[in-house]
């Protein structure tokens, strides 16, 4: 199991993965954060980024800030660095998502 901080930008114009600065990836999510709808988002959006069964990924920390602390079950720190580095290997990357 790996933990992550996710720093959120709720409300934005799409669901994407933006980029991994000052110690949190950096996500926007479409939803508000009203009644758990961008949290709810935001374990989509990473799900379908780490190719994880949506239930893998688990919100433990951080519920009503922009700042969280989320558990990914089955996520290597190999398989991590993968995907952070796909995200600077990309330029203009507009991350995962729909």
């Amino acid at each position: 199991m790996v933990r992550l901080y996710v720093q959120v930008q709720p409300r934005a114009g799409a669901d994407e993965v933006v980029g991994y600065t000052d110690g949190a990836l950096r996500v926007r999510v479409k939803a508000p954060p009203v009644g758990g709808k961008a949290n709810a988002a935001v374990q989509t959006l990473l799900a379908d980024f780490f190719g994880l069964p949506k239930g893998r990924v688990r919100l433990i920390g951080g519920h009503t800030g922009r700042r969280k602390l989320v558990a990914l079950e089955g996520l290597t720190p190999e398989r991590l660095r993968e995907c952070l580095a796909s995200l600077q290997a990309e330029p203009g990357n507009a991350g995962r998502g729909s």
